[in-house]
């Protein structure tokens, strides 16, 4: 029924551009960036009513799941991880603060970065032909995150949590998200203020991003030469991939689902670099955890989980690209 409602929207779309797709393609540029500038355009509408979807959610629901959050304890894991799915830029900033004041332990912290979806959703949504990638993507994180979140309580046999004994103005920090709005203070004015300003920084973001896919696209296809040394190192993306994650920064997803969208790399590869882009989670961690013994762990364990992750999915894919 989404996918539908989804196509129908992408097909109004595509009528309501059709003159500002030739008045683009009048210009004497080249095709890859034409193709660029217009593919960038088309995904603004839906771009926008996903994000205004996800800011309602967040504007009514993401102090009651935080505020759960800190209450649990067996079940932490579980909940951090279902919550994490919901496309949002600082709910892995939330856990790392939640992490260092030890209110949750570290298998929860990893399962939500690793089943945190940022913008790698929101951007499959605005594209309705390459909604079959989404099950998939949040299946895996959504079970990679579970499995492991309880398995690292398990070996490590994490104590960290503690009974909540502070008052919620004492432990909430004041964050903010990609676009530097608050993550924690939600006003009513930003239901529709932030989906505008977040979805003109994607939109930034993915023209951007599409040029530079495009030329090398473009460039590959003219040189054989390329395609046999890129060949030699495929099997090596979900490291590359995974690493790249790691960048505290919202654009990261965005490349490498606009990659999965343009079949540069595979499927694997783009798991493994969605698992572990935590997003500004990671940043928090390592400014504000004092043990940073304790932070290179976190990190350690979480490229290890998304290379072998992606690595197995390569071997075994079957999706299309």
């Amino acid at each position: 029924m989404l996918i539908n409602f989804l196509n129908k929207l992408n097909s109004l779309n595509e009528n309501i551009f059709s003159g500002f797709d030739n008045f683009i393609s009048n210009f004497n540029m080249p095709d890859w960036l034409a193709d660029a500038i217009i593919d960038s355009f088309h995904i603004l509408p839906l771009l926008f009513l996903v994000f205004f979807i996800i800011e309602l959610i967040e504007y009514f629901y993401a102090e009651k799941i935080n505020d759960f959050l800190k209450k649990s304890e067996k079940t932490a894991v579980l909940i951090g991880s279902l919550a994490s799915i919901i496309p949002q830029c600082g709910f892995s900033v939330i856990a790392s603060t939640l992490y260092i004041r030890k209110f949750i332990t570290k298998g929860t912290l990893i399962a939500i970065y690793l089943a945190t979806s940022d913008e790698a959703i929101p951007i499959l949504l605005a594209e309705p032909t390459k909604t079959y990638y989404i099950l998939p993507i949040i299946g895996v994180k959504l079970i990679i995150g579970i499995c492991a979140g309880y398995l690292i309580d398990y070996i490590l046999k994490d104590n960290k949590y503690i009974p909540i004994v502070e008052e919620k103005e004492n432990i909430e920090n004041e964050h903010e998200g990609c676009c530097k709005h608050s993550v924690s203070n939600r006003r009513k004015r930003e239901l529709i203020y932030h989906p505008v300003k977040h979805t003109f920084n994607i939109f930034i973001f993915i023209l951007f991003i599409t040029i530079i896919l495009n030329f090398l696209i473009f460039v590959y296809s003219q040189h054989s030469i390329l395609h046999i040394i890129l060949g030699k190192v495929k099997f090596l993306e979900p490291v590359m991939t995974a690493f790249v994650g790691l960048i505290p920064n919202c654009a990261v997803s965005i490349a490498i689902t606009m990659l999965l969208i343009k079949g540069s790399i595979s499927f694997g590869a783009a798991i493994s670099g969605l698992l572990s882009n935590a997003g500004l989670g990671i940043l928090i961690l390592f400014r504000h955890n004092e043990n940073i013994k304790d932070s290179l762990k976190i990190v350690a364990i979480l490229i290890t989980i998304s290379i072998a992750t992606g690595m197995f999915i390569q071997l075994f894919q079957k999706l299309p690209v």
